[in-house]
């Protein structure tokens, strides 16, 4: 029914292939071990793929909300979710990372990191989370500080609930000159807000896991990193101070997101057709009206994500942006009643290791804690009151 241009579709049926043949069946185990899929990104990087939102005129396939073609980089983002709903979160840091570096980079850096990716598959991830109050087990201050030195900056502290830790080789570390807090919970000017590259081999940054234990994304291995003093050298600083919030770059990963949840939502779906076959249960009048809840929730996401996709490619950005909002609060909760149906179309069984919608449920309610969908919604509100508000973080 959602088909896309006969070479779009023909990438996203092989994300489609890569992720039912190979990534599904390692999800499992990356699961239990809380480990980032290391196998999963070396053949997406193998087929080219980790391109995906390089520009074309750097060697990449030009996808996303920048390249004119938000959805076909979504659909590749929701068929990794239907797989392994972390690996999908550890592929959106990458991509949304690629995003930033083509909204925001120059063209030295472009050259220098786009090249990275392409020629030797290198991953990134962005972080800002600094959470006002510390981690488990955090007893020194917590957050980031940063602060100019002679070539440069130097950060120090700790950022947490960070994706990909040890399992990409940069980060793009949003941090804030006026003091701990990152991008969504600064008090400061957004004037304050830099972008820094930190290559993450650097000695002087360091991975603690000791407190990731989650009911799910555990695959995402969002670890504790604390920087002793890093130094960020000048020419690793992305765009200028405070423009990733004057222009709204949040804005843009937030459909992202819920391309993901609807992953999730389609793998219990078509786990559901399939038991519902394999126990006979396709003449009960209730599980019909299941089946048929789930149907009409796939369809009204991808409806979603295809009008804000076609916002976004037609340059009208500011529309867009309350869009990818409301898009998002909606996904959120027909991914959420579509896995709920499943798993009583289908009984308790569903939720017993190998059925994949075990994990799909401890993931996808994790991941949804990801922002606050109350504030989203007052966020909503206010749009349409005419009130002010913050299309990217939603604070009050």
């Amino acid at each position: 029914m959602f088909k896309l241009p006969p070479e779009r579709q023909a990438l996203v049926d092989r994300v489609r292939a890569l992720a039912s043949e190979r990534f599904a069946p390692r999800a499992g185990r990356y699961d239990r071990a809380a480990a980032f899929p290391v196998e999963d990104f070396e053949d997406l990087s193998r087929e080219g793929l980790l391109a995906a939102a390089v520009p074309a005129g750097y060697g990449g396939l030009g996808l996303g909300p920048r390249g004119g073609d938000a959805l076909t980089l979504w659909m590749m983002t929701k068929e990794l979710a239907k797989a392994d709903l972390s690996l999908a979160r550890c592929w959106e840091g990458h991509a949304n990372s690629m995003v930033l570096l083509d909204a925001m980079a120059d063209l030295a850096q472009k050259e220098r990191w786009f090249d990275g990716v392409v020629r030797r598959g290198e991953k990134w991830v962005a972080w800002s989370g600094e959470p006002q109050s510390p981690a488990p087990g955090e007893k020194a201050r917590f957050g980031t500080h940063v602060e100019r030195a002679p070539g440069g900056w130097v950060v120090d502290g700790s950022k947490v609930f960070s994706t990909s830790a040890g399992g990409v080789e940069w980060a793009i570390l949003l941090v804030n000159s006026a003091g701990p807090g990152g991008a969504r919970h600064a008090q400061g000017s957004p004037e304050a807000l830099l972008l820094l590259a930190c290559e993450l081999g650097d000695r002087s940054v360091t991975f603690d896991g000791s407190w990731w234990d989650p009911v799910g994304m555990r695959a995402t291995v969002s670890h504790l990193v604390k920087f002793d003093r890093t130094f960020i050298p000048e020419e690793n600083l992305i765009g200028a101070p405070g423009q990733y919030l004057r222009e709204g770059w949040q804005t843009a990963f937030t459909p992202h997101y819920a391309s993901s949840f609807l992953g999730a939502a389609e793998a219990a779906y078509d786990y559901a057709i399939e038991c519902i076959a394999s126990q006979g249960k396709g003449g009960d009048p209730y599980v019909q009206q299941r089946v048929a809840r789930m149907a009409v929730n796939l369809d009204t996401a991808q409806l979603w994500l295809r009008h804000v996709a076609s916002l976004w490619d037609g340059a009208r950005h500011a529309e867009a942006q309350l869009a990818g909002i409301r898009a998002r609060h909606v996904i959120e909760h027909l991914a959420a009643e579509t896995v709920d149906h499943a798993i009583r179309a289908c009984g308790a069984r569903s939720l017993i290791r190998p059925s994949p919608v075990e994990r799909i449920l401890r993931d996808l309610t994790f991941y949804l804690r990801h922002d606050n969908d109350d504030q989203l919604l007052s966020t909503i509100g206010k749009s349409v009151l005419g009130q002010v508000f913050d299309p990217s973080f939603y604070k009050p």
